[in-house]
C-alpha cells in the first residue's frame, strides 16, 4: 500500500505546477531577484487578504519574530512571555536579541497560551521583584487563534507589546479577524510545509502601525532604506525576501482558502468518525475558525499515544508528535530554572498528543484507512 504522508507537497503542486513555472520564469527573465516588484506585489496581496495595513516580506518566519521584536523596541535584558508548548523558533527568536523568554502554560483544550497562566506569571514576577516583562507572544497553534480578547486585555493592563505568532494559522480567524492583525505585529512563516508555503524559506510581518512598518522595512535591509542604500538608519540585518519565493507565494495565495476549506472538511470527517473512541478531538471555540495546519488528537496516556503512532506508521500512515519536549524543559533553556512539573498542561500535551494527515488532497479512501488504523490500535 502507498504510504500516506503527513503532507503531500507533490499532490499540492501538481495542479498548479505550470502556473508556478511561469511565475519563476517571469522572475528569472526580469533579472530582479531580491525584493523588487514581485515582493511588493505579494505584500499588497497579503494586505488585501488579511486586511492588515502593512505587510513586510522577510527571509523566514523565525526572522519575522526577531525583526518584530526589534521593531517594537524589545532588546537585551527585556523579558517576553511565550507559551512553552510550541516550536523552538518562537523562544529562539527572543534569545537571539538578548531578551529572556518567560514560559507560561497552555489551555488544555486549544493548546494555545492560557491567560490564567499569564496572570500568574505577573503575580510571581511582582513577588520576586523580577525585571519588568515587556512583551507577549501568543502562538496560534495548529491552525487556530489564541483567546485574543483576554491576551489584549492583559497586554493593555500591563503595557505589553503583542506579537502574534501566526506561523501555523495563516488564514484562520478570531471573531472574523485574520490572525496576525490584532496585536502590534503578526509574524508569518511561509516554510514549505505550512498551509501557504513557498518553495524554500520565506516569511512576513504584518502590522497596522506605520512607524513599525517603516522600521521593519529598514531592519530587514541592513538598516537602510531602499532609496539610499548606503545610509544606515538602524543596526539592521540581511533578512530580505527573494523574488522567486514571492512569485510562488503569489500563485499559491489564490488557492489558500480552497485548501483550508479542504482541511476543515477532512477535520469534520475525522470528528464524526472518531467521536466515540475516547480520544480528545480538536476543540474549537465559537470565536474561532480553525484551519487545521495540524489535526491533533490527544490520548489518555503516553503509552496509548505511542501505541497508536507506532501502529499508524506500521500501516504506512505518517503520524507524528508535536512537541515531545516542552520548551521549559529543553536543555538549552535549563539556565532559566524551570523544573518538571512547572507547567503541567504543556507537559501533559507533550506526552499525549499526536498529529495525523489532514491535507486537502486526501481521498475518502485514505481518510478511512487512517480512521480504521486508529481504531485498530485502540
Amino acid at each position: 500500500m502507498k504510504r500516506i504522508p503527513l503532507l503531500d507537497m507533490k499532490a499540492q503542486l501538481k495542479p498548479i505546477r505550470e502556473d508556478i513555472n511561469k511565475a519563476i520564469e517571469r522572475v528569472i527573465n526580469s533579472g530582479s531577484f531580491i525584493l523588487g516588484k514581485e515582493v511588493g506585489k505579494l505584500e499588497e496581496e497579503i494586505c488585501k487578504y488579511t486586511h492588515a495595513k502593512y505587510a513586510i516580506g522577510v527571509s523566514n518566519g523565525t526572522d519575522a519574530i526577531t525583526l518584530a521584536l526589534e521593531a517594537l523596541g524589545i532588546g537585551k535584558g527585556d523579558r517576553v512571555i511565550v507559551p512553552s508548548f510550541t516550536y523552538y523558533a518562537t523562544a529562539g527568536a527572543i534569545t537571539r536579541i538578548g531578551a529572556e523568554p518567560v514560559f507560561v502554560d497552555i489551555n488544555p483544550k486549544t493548546y494555545c497560551i492560557d491567560s490564567k497562566s499569564v496572570k500568574a506569571c505577573f503575580e510571581k514576577a511582582a513577588k520576586n521583584k523580577q525585571r519588568r516583562i515587556k512583551a507577549i507572544i501568543p502562538v496560534h497553534l495548529y491552525g487556530q487563534s489564541a483567546d485574543m480578547d483576554k491576551i489584549l486585555k492583559i497586554a493593555k493592563n500591563h503595557n505589553l507589546k503583542v506579537i502574534e505568532d501566526t506561523a501555523q494559522s495563516f488564514g484562520a480567524t478570531y471573531r472574523y479577524k485574520k490572525t496576525g492583525t490584532m496585536g502590534d505585529a503578526g509574524t508569518v512563516s511561509f516554510f514549505p510545509g505550512k498551509n501557504l508555503g513557498a518553495c524554500g524559506d520565506a516569511g512576513m510581518v504584518l502590522t497596522n502601525n506605520k512607524k513599525i512598518a517603516d522600521r521593519l522595512l529598514k531592519l530587514r535591509n541592513q538598516g537602510a532604506g531602499l532609496s539610499d542604500k548606503y545610509r544606515h538608519i538602524h543596526l539592521g540585518h540581511n533578512n530580505r525576501l527573494d523574488a522567486i519565493q514571492a512569485s510562488v507565494l503569489r500563485v499559491k495565495l489564490k488557492f489558500l482558502d480552497r485548501w483550508n476549506k479542504g482541511r476543515i472538511k477532512n477535520a469534520a470527517y475525522y470528528n464524526s468518525a472518531l467521536k466515540d473512541t475516547g480520544l480528545m478531538l480538536p476543540f474549537v471555540p465559537k470565536t474561532n475558525m480553525h484551519i487545521y495546519h495540524q489535526y491533533v488528537l490527544k490520548a489518555k496516556t503516553r503509552q496509548a499515544r505511542d501505541r497508536i503512532v507506532k501502529h499508524l506508521n506500521k500501516k504506512r500512515v505518517d503520524s507524528r508528535v508535536y512537541y515531545p519536549i516542552p520548551l521549559h524543559l529543553q536543555p538549552c533553556f535549563s539556565y532559566l530554572g524551570y523544573k518538571k512539573g512547572s507547567l503541567l498542561e504543556s507537559e501533559i500535551a507533550s506526552q499525549s498528543t499526536f498529529a495525523i494527515p489532514a491535507y486537502p488532497e486526501l481521498t475518502v479512501k485514505e481518510l478511512d484507512i487512517i480512521i480504521c488504523s486508529i481504531k485498530e490500535a485502540l
